[in-house]
């Protein structure tokens, strides 16, 4: 038989072909995989947004989902691993926004009804552009079953849910001090911020007393933000502080306003921070507005929500922005001698987590979910075992939300999204609200479907750590919620992609990687072998290129080493029919007294490398498992073996025994590199009538 393989493999001539092959096939599908699959496992692809694009983040995530559903796979699970995408309200809204804005309008210009279209438009035309990725990346989801959040019936889910909250009374409306983004012009959740550190001042400022106390005729306030001084209702001192224990109880008289404002006492007062005074603004700060909520102080809004000084303020400072009025406040100050002094100081400063603005903390009128149950339930879920997360180290960063949790704002003001389902009500709710809903909304719920009854609850999320609380946290709670079920068993933690040198990538920053370019370089196998080969023990990762250079010579090696072994066996059709060796038969091909001494070492080895890569996987150490298929194959079987059976005049056991081997070997590396694999397996002129590595049987213990 003349041998069917190129000197080298090219991935370009191969990817594209193998994955229509295996769409062909309709193996992706579980109801149309063979009869042997009966056990369900299912796993959901965290939804990526409409506007996204394929980062190293998603990559890796979607890898190590891949090799699971491809490994259960060939175990003959019932596999589903369902796709979809998130219409992810803010991000997508501010995209679309961008694009008015290059045509000199703004979406008030169209109306709502117009730029709604406009956004159904944009995501008709770039909304897949990251499924399209991941197909390149070679995933096997099941694309029939391809679910997005606004679909009519998903829609009907969210109602669902709102709706079944609403009637319990833990969805309200009421005026509390939330986040807010001048930007996107919308409320935002504590989760929904990112800090950066930025270099600021702190200021001291005299506060005089209404009446002299110890000789002292004015209390020092340290502040970062002397715009918010106008909205002042008290000045808080720890009560352990003997500096001001004399002060408790008397009046202050709050500079260029003239009110009156009380001296309190605090435990939540850092007595170390500036003079250990400090001015309480329950409007415009969300530690002070719970210190103000339990003091029974006034909530005085000074800053409205487009970063202006409202008519609340003292008519000079009415209508300034607040970085105009901190500068008309420093001049004041200084020109009544009340500013004592200023230092350079460290601001985290609040960033909208989409348009990067500074956010601003003030009372406004949203909808809320309360929290307290429903934190129970997903910290339950936990700590008896019904979801585990891997790492366990994880744990602690979803309790530590979970037991100090607020009620969740829901409601934000932005057009594009579900909008809360109640007369009159324009705002649309949380992306995170719809998301939370996924791994049962996306198999059909509230609709009993036959999906929801076999497929839930799902196995195994694979995610960030950024996503704990905001998404994990609340699928538990949400599936305990409406399904009495927890939504996965499993919460396995991915590592965050670095830079080499340990910084974060960023698009923006110049940092980022495009996988994509790393598939068009040096094919997708490479890429997912390079990538996972780094995923060891930390939860850091840094992304080093000579790894998929690695995976590109490896990808070479098992290439060369299958062309080697086919011209080896020529045409012996016998040994190609009894390819598929069994236990049994393996066995007895051990036993043999014509198998050499490496025959059988070799056959030991991979039989031990099969148990441990197996044990790896079920403990998802997708990076131990690289390696350890790694070693075999290159050093055991390339380097020592078939140089072995090079030197020695070959019977048929022994070539049964390469074959064996290369054959075992294209399936253990099948869910890490599946196109190379699945390429050399259709070359081997093995007859079945389902003829697809994808679905061969994984390799069972002997």
């Amino acid at each position: 038989m003349k041998s069917e393989f190129p000197k080298t493999y090219n991935p370009k001539e191969v990817e594209e072909k193998i994955y229509k092959l295996w769409e062909k096939s309709g193996f992706f599908n579980p109801d149309k995989l063979p009869k042997r699959h009966k056990k369900p496992y299912s796993i959901v692809l965290p939804p990526p947004n409409v506007t996204g694009e394929l980062h190293m983040g998603h990559a890796l995530n979607a890898t190590c989902q891949d090799i699971l559903i491809r490994w259960k796979r060939m175990k003959g699970f019932k596999t589903l691993w369902l796709p979809g995408i998130d219409h992810a309200g803010i991000a997508t809204q501010n995209v679309v926004e961008k694009e008015l804005k290059k045509e000199g309008k703004t979406r008030f210009d169209l109306g709502r009804e117009k730029f709604i279209e406009r956004i159904w438009q944009w995501k008709e035309k770039y909304g897949n552009i990251i499924l399209d990725q991941f197909k390149k990346l070679g995933l096997s989801c099941d694309w029939s079953r391809t679910r997005f959040t606004m679909d009519s019936d998903y829609s009907l889910a969210v109602k669902e849910a709102f709706f079944h909250y609403y009637k319990k009374g833990w969805i309200y409306q009421g005026e509390r001090v939330i986040n807010w983004c001048p930007g996107c012009q919308t409320s935002l959740s504590d989760l929904e911020i990112e800090y950066k550190e930025e270099k600021g001042k702190l200021w001291f400022i005299h506060y005089p007393l209404k009446e002299k106390t110890e000789g002292k005729e004015y209390i020092i306030v340290a502040t970062t933000r002397p715009e918010t001084m106008l909205g002042d209702t008290a000045i808080a001192v720890n009560p352990k502080d003997e500096r001001y224990k004399n002060l408790v109880g008397k009046k202050a008289i709050l500079p260029l306003t003239g009110r009156e404002i009380s001296i309190i006492s605090d435990r939540l007062i850092d007595p170390k921070f500036g003079t250990g005074a400090l001015k309480v603004t329950p409007a415009h700060d969300s530690i002070d507005y719970g210190i103000g909520l339990g003091h029974n102080l006034e909530i005085i809004k000074i800053i409205d929500e487009h970063n202006r000084i409202t008519n609340n303020a003292p008519l000079p400072y009415r209508g300034l922005t607040t970085k105009e009025a901190r500068m008309k406040i420093l001049e004041d100050l200084k020109n009544q001698n009340l500013l004592e002094k200023e230092e350079d100081y460290e601001i985290s400063i609040p960033r909208c987590y989409r348009c990067k603005a500074t956010l601003e903390c003030l009372p406004s009128k949203q909808w809320f979910l309360k929290m307290e149950q429903l934190a129970k339930l997903a910290v339950d879920a936990v700590k008896s075992g019904k979801v585990n997360f891997r790492p366990k180290k994880w744990e602690k960063v979803y309790f530590d939300w979970l037991k100090n949790v607020k009620d969740w704002c829901i409601s934000r003001q932005i057009w594009w999204g579900h909008k809360i389902p109640l007369e009159g009500v324009d705002d649309v709710l949380d992306t995170w609200f719809s998301s939370a809903l996924w791994p049962f909304a996306s198999l059909g719920w509230p609709k009993k479907t036959a999906d929801l009854k076999y497929f839930y609850p799902t196995n195994t999320l694979t995610t960030a750590r950024d996503i704990i609380n905001l998404w994990v946290a609340r699928m538990v709670f949400s599936g305990l919620e409406f399904m009495e079920n927890a939504p996965f068993s499993d919460v396995y933690i991915h590592p965050t992609v670095l830079t080499k040198e340990g910084k974060r990538m960023s698009k923006s920053l110049g940092t980022g990687i495009n996988p994509m370019k790393l598939i068009e370089q040096y094919g997708a196998d490479s890429t997912r072998f390079g990538i996972v080969w780094q995923v060891m023990e930390g939860q850091e990762l840094k992304f080093v290129e000579d790894n998929i250079i690695m995976g590109k010579k490896f990808c070479n090696k098992i290439w060369n080493a299958s062309r080697f072994i086919v011209e080896q066996l020529g045409d012996q059709k016998t040994i190609f029919k009894r390819a598929g060796l069994d236990g049994k038969k393996i066995k007895k091909l051990i036993s043999l007294k014509k198998l050499t001494l490496a025959d059988k070492k070799i056959i030991r080895s991979l039989q031990e490398t099969a148990k441990i890569i197996d044990s790896d996987l079920e403990n998802f150490h997708f990076g131990q498992a690289g390696h350890r298929i790694y070693d075999f194959f290159w050093h055991e079987f390339c380097d020592k073996y078939i140089e072995e059976f090079k030197k020695q005049e070959a019977k048929i056991e022994n070539q049964e025994v390469l074959l064996y081997i290369l054959l075992t070997s294209l399936k253990l590396l099948h869910p890490f590199i599946p196109f190379v694999t699945e390429e050399i397996y259709q070359k081997l002129p093995i007859t079945k009538k389902e003829k697809c590595l994808a679905i061969e049987n994984w390799p069972a213990p002997v």
